[in-house]
């Protein structure tokens, strides 16, 4: 079945569909071959394949790339004993309009595809299951915590690794303002961001995240000794355990070295900290959502990288907190 919007469609993945990922072999059982259906799934997998979120915020294309990249690598790592996939189903994904292109307003198209998401997640995702949601930009963190605070009747918190704070003022809908927007609509309780590139968040994002009582931290602390990340990691799942609240769970892909994404970055995590970060945080029972955007492949080798780095990032979520 498709849903349609103006400028996005909603497409369903069945399994006949998913089996052109699946590299059989003999003896060997995949994670696609063991994915169960949607009513009996823990985790839920929704793709995006969208980056009007990144061109708004006047940066750039390619994160609708990340999620088709995640597919070929996912599906095909191994069912064995530490991860089976029998509790995870893979529903589809939204997309952009072949035909529409990113024509008009795009903030407006932004603002359409946030209500489009929620409508999504709401007909779909039912209490007991975790919605993660891969690819697309970080615009899409808006629908998920406004999903959550519906669906929980209460406010969320939201922990995110990630080069930029995306707490840009409120401007018009774009990649680099999902979580001020939150916060003034009042989804967001609070907001931990670890590793802020200093030199690439202005002094009103500073000054905000500061006036509205959140935590962050900054990369350069890490790098220069002043921060361990196990340790903030340890401390941070810690402070989130304590209390009732869902977590949302993010990382922005272009906070991980080289990582072919929207705001590509020479200086960055590695991938095995990015896995020490879900895997710590993941450790919540609460959680409310996971969500992995802004990988942007342009070729061959890219989609490898991306899509076996979103594979490990997933699994991991799924072996630490299931």
């Amino acid at each position: 079945m498709t849903h349609k919007t103006k400028h996005f469609e909603f497409n369903h993945l069945n399994k006949e569909e998913l089996q052109i990922f699946i590299r059989k072999r003999g003896g060997e059982t995949k994670l696609g071959q063991q994915l169960t259906d949607l009513p009996q799934a823990k985790y839920v997998i929704i793709g995006v394949e969208e980056s009007v979120g990144p061109r708004a915020n006047k940066g750039r294309g390619g994160a609708e790339k990340g999620f088709e990249a995640f597919l070929s690598s996912f599906l095909n790592m191994q069912s064995n004993e530490s991860l089976i996939g029998n509790h995870i189903h893979v529903l589809g994904s939204v997309s952009t309009h072949t035909e529409a292109g990113f024509d008009g307003n795009l903030n407006q198209m932004v603002e359409e595809l946030d209500i489009f998401l929620v409508k999504i997640l709401h007909e779909h995702i039912n209490q007991n299951q975790i919605p993660i949601v891969i690819g697309g930009g970080h615009n899409n963190a808006y629908p998920l915590m406004k999903f959550s605070y519906e669906r929980y009747q209460q406010q969320i918190q939201v922990v995110n690794f990630d080069a930029h704070a995306d707490y840009r003022r409120l401007e018009g809908r774009h990649s680099g303002n999902p979580f001020s927007y939150a916060f003034k609509d009042g989804y967001l309780k609070k907001y931990f961001v670890l590793g802020l590139h200093q030199r690439f968040n202005s002094q009103q994002i500073i000054d905000d995240l500061r006036r509205d009582g959140h935590y962050f931290t900054f990369y350069e602390s890490y790098i220069f000794g002043e921060h361990n990340y196990l340790d903030d990691f340890q401390t941070l799942r810690d402070n989130l355990t304590r209390t009732k609240d869902y977590t949302g769970v993010e990382l922005d892909m272009d906070t991980i070295e080289r990582m072919p994404s929207s705001a590509f970055s020479p200086s960055g995590i590695s991938v095995d900290i990015a896995r020490l970060y879900i895997s710590q945080v993941a450790k919540k029972k609460n959680i409310a959502y996971l969500h992995l955007p802004e990988g942007a492949p342009t070729n061959e080798l890219e989609e490898r990288i991306v899509g076996k780095t979103l594979a490990y990032l997933v699994s991991d979520f799924i072996v630490s907190h299931g």
